[in-house]
């Protein structure tokens, strides 16, 4: 099993710690944080970046740099993690090297600004939940959002993901976006 996917465009990578450089473009930008967490400075990057860089589940759950194909340009990141219930951020002593956690996964994506309105984070979502349900033994993947966030309602649901109202997530109540196995194989099905 490769952990390095690929789509039209893109090329998604495990994260390394040489990709501080994409998240301090990221994670420094308001716009780009705006609904998720809010700004982090620089130290707190640096001091997160050995989390960022786990991989648990023989490299299914983890965090991907997505990268164009052609120019190595980075992007931003997409990711496979134990979502949090009452936490506010993700539990990474549950990603473990050839450990399976326990609970939901969740789907996520950041894109750096100069990447948003491509179709990047659509593309990167479907090609993770490919990875998710051909390569993993994962039979659901979960999604959340912020309600006002309507460009990443769009990604889910262009994805195929279905909300099932509310569920507790990141201390709060949020939306349940679900996409199973079946699901996304009927999805994958009709493209066909």
């Amino acid at each position: 099993m490769s952990l390095e996917l690929m789509s039209e465009h893109l090329l998604l990578k495990p994260f390394q710690l040489e990709d501080i450089d994409i998240c301090l473009d990221m994670f420094t930008d308001p716009d780009v944080v705006k609904y998720a967490g809010g700004l982090m400075s620089e130290s707190t990057i640096r001091r997160e970046m050995p989390n960022w860089t786990k991989r648990g589940g023989n490299g299914c759950i983890g965090i991907w740099c997505i990268t164009d194909r052609l120019s190595g340009e980075k992007y931003g990141s997409a990711a496979l993690l134990p979502i949090p219930i009452d936490e506010d951020d993700t539990d990474f002593d549950l990603v473990v090297p050839g450990t399976m956690p326990d609970g939901d996964i969740e789907i996520g994506y950041f894109l750096k600004r100069s990447a948003w309105g491509r179709g990047f984070a659509t593309q990167a979502c479907k090609r993770v939940l490919q990875f998710a349900f051909e390569d993993s033994p994962l039979d659901e993947v979960v999604a959340t959002l912020e309600e006002k966030n309507a460009a990443s309602r769009n990604v889910l649901e262009k994805a195929g993901f279905k909300n099932h109202g509310s569920r507790r997530c990141y201390g709060e109540d949020g939306p349940d976006y679900r996409i199973s196995r079946v699901e996304w194989s009927n999805v994958a099905a009709k493209k066909n």
